[in-house]
Parts: structure tokens; sequence; C-alpha cells
């Protein structure tokens, strides 16, 4: 049997995350569009990659109807352009959707099947909120398998509260203004320009540019978010405020195996070095990114001190904070999302696990001395994902 070769991250890109509301940027846009408008600028940005040397598309989405429907990575591939020759399929598991279209594609990879992979996810909120045409098995509830609550995020980040009572809503509204301050400033400083792809979107007003998150307000304050009603529960403490807005938006990646990136003349940033998947309460759903970098730690043969750089989605911000408990990372640890995160940008589901990889990549060059970053997340229905990455941008 063949060894199982190196998996590496080339490149990554998203569009800017819109509102998923009337006036959101993506109203009147496709969700497959938007999807194709990231997997386009991939491919402008590596044109040393012949098109026929793409061996699978895998795209995420959450729900897979309508407009992300249709056997996503297909579709996409079809829709920019790809020769029809070059395959693709469709993955969901929700918020680790990218991710699992990730470690898919570096299975392919890694076992010799495919050497180049083009990933991502998409999620239109907008057209698609969040459970709708779900039918759920009513035995969840009667038999008591799940409480009732975990079909609601907004609930499970009440009950992290209630299961953690000194994580506090102060606690999750400090976080979440730095979080905010954190990506203005990446904003200004021009970080994004590297991740963001700006898409021409028709809305009601005519046509304009997407090229700028729709919830990003640097200037939140403590005081403006002391004051937000709590939806979830009547005097709760998740607000608008401290989770991630409800967004539209579509990444893509390109990986490859380390032979094939060196062949074809592309540039590795990173190199995939373990992940894990698990599962936790389900109405507890927050906790699963705890056992999952634990459990990828563990492969590895490394300890979190070991880390030199985080990227956890950030739906609540309770969720971050329970995690930080978990495995011993402080909330203001400078390791952590230094580019801010969903609570600012955005969370469309299936599509953040490139986001913060991106963002990874993109850290790991701003810090040559890194060797070791972590990509993680919490998904819905009680589970966890946590990608281990080492930097190929250290500098020798």
């Amino acid at each position: 049997m063949a060894e199982l070769r190196e998996v590496v991250y080339v490149d990554g890109v998203r569009t800017a995350f819109g509102r998923a509301t009337p006036d959101g940027y993506f109203a009147k846009t496709r969700a497959d569009d938007m999807a194709v408008k990231a997997v386009s600028d991939i491919l402008r940005r590596n044109p040393q990659l012949p098109h026929e040397k793409i061996d699978d598309v895998v795209f995420a989405a959450t729900a897979q109807v309508g407009d992300q429907g249709l056997t996503l990575g297909r579709d996409v591939a079809l829709l920019a352009g790809l020769p029809k020759s070059v395959p693709g399929f469709a993955v969901d598991r929700m918020c680790a959707g990218a991710l699992t279209a990730t470690t898919a594609g570096a299975g392919e990879i890694a076992m010799g099947a495919a050497d180049v992979v083009l990933v991502g996810g998409v999620e239109h909120m907008g057209h698609h909120p969040m459970g709708e045409d779900v039918d759920f098995n009513p035995r969840f509830i009667a038999e008591r398998i799940v409480d009732e609550s975990a079909a609601v995020m907004g609930q499970t980040a009440e009950n992290l509260h209630d299961a953690f009572p000194h994580l506090t809503k102060e606690d999750a509204d400090t976080y979440a203004v730095e979080s905010q301050r954190k990506a203005g400033k990446a904003w200004e400083d021009g970080v994004m320009d590297g991740i963001v792809v700006p898409m021409s979107v028709f809305t009601d007003d005519g046509w304009t540019v997407a090229s700028r998150d729709q919830f990003l307000r640097p200037d939140t304050t403590m005081e403006a978010l002391a004051g937000l009603r709590t939806p979830f529960r009547a005097g709760g403490r998740v607000t608008a405020g401290n989770s991630a807005g409800l967004t539209d938006g579509a990444t893509a990646a390109l990986i490859a195996s380390a032979a094939a990136a060196e062949e074809l003349g592309l540039e590795p940033k990173m190199r995939l070095a373990s992940f894990a998947y698990t599962g936790v309460e389900p109405e507890l759903m927050g906790l699963g990114p705890v056992p999952a970098t634990h459990k990828v730690l563990e492969r590895a043969g490394i300890g979190v001190d070991d880390i030199d750089l985080f990227e956890l989605n950030e739906p609540f911000a309770v969720q971050v904070l329970t995690w930080c408990d978990g495995v011993g990372v402080a909330p203001d640890d400078p390791r952590l999302n230094p580019y801010g995160g969903a609570i600012a940008c955005g969370h469309p589901l299936a599509a953040t696990g490139v986001r913060l990889m991106a963002q990874l990549a993109r850290g790991f060059r701003d810090r040559p001395g890194s060797r070791y970053g972590l990509t993680a997340l919490c998904i819905g229905l009680g589970m966890g994902a946590a990608v281990l990455w080492e930097n190929l941008q250290n500098g020798g």
C-alpha cells in the first residue's frame, strides 16, 4: 500500500459577507454565482495551474436546495468554465462545511486519488434561512434524543451561559467589542485586500460592488451592547451584538499534494498536519471545538502552547469563551483571532471554514517565526471540528 502523501494549502479567498436581508449585498444574487466568483478568482490568482489538472471540486452548503443545490461542486465547476472532465460533489456538515470539503479533498490527495482539488463553501442565508424546509424527526423530542433547545443555535448559546455561569454577559460583550476592533484594524491595514474578492452585484439601487463586510462596526462600544435585547430568552445574555450576524457569502481554496504543487509552480502556504471531528451534547453544541482541539493536538503529539495562531469561529462570544476555558487560552491572547472574527464579519455557515484558513495563512505570513496554527469551529447538533496546519512561509 502506498504511503499517504502530504497535502498543502495553496490559496484561499472569499467574497465580502453581506447581510441576509432584502437590502443585503446578495439579495438579488444567486448562491452558486457567489461560489463561482470565489472559484474564478482562485484560478485568476494562480494562472500557472492548467484547469484540466484540477481533479475534483468539493463544495459545501448547509441548505442544499434551490440556488445552492444541484450537486454544488459539479454545478460550480461547470459554471466557472472548468473542463467538463473535472468532476465535483457537495458536502454538508453545517458550520464545518468548508472545513469538511477541505478534509474530504485532502483525503483524495493523501490517498493518491487526486493531485489538485478546489474546495469551498457557500451559504445564502437570505434565500435559505437556517432550518427552512427541514423536517425534524419528532423522535428527537418525543424520545428525548436531544433537548428541544438544540434546534435553535441562540438557545444553545444561552445554555452555555447556564452551564458556565462565570462567563457573564459582560465577558461576552467585552470579547465582541474586541473582535470588532481587530477586524476594523485588519481592514485598515489591508489584510483583507488579499483575502476578500470584490463582486459586482445588482441591488434595488442598481449595480454596486460588494467589497466590504456589511456587519463590520469597529466603533462598537460596551455601552451600545449593554442595551441590546436578548431575543432567545427574557433577561438572557446572548444579543445581536455578541453574536455573528446572519450572512450571505462564499469561499474557495486550492489544495494540492506537495509534489503536484512543486511540479506546477504553485506556492504552498500551509501543510495540513492533522484534523479531528467530535460530538458533544447537541444542546451545548458550542462546546464542540474543545474536545476536537484536544483530539487533534493529541494525535499530533503537541500541546496548546505549541500553537502559534488560532483561528476560531465566533458564532457567539460565549462559545469562544468556553473554548478558551476548555483549552487554557485567555480570550485576549494575541494568538487568538488576530484579525477579528465572525462577530464582526458574519458567519455564512458552510462558507466559514475557508475564511478561517485564509486568515490563518495570512497570519503565518505576518508572523514568519510561527510553526503551527489551528482552525476550529462548533457545529450544529453538537459537533466540533479542528484542523492543524503547519506554516510553510517561515522564511527558512
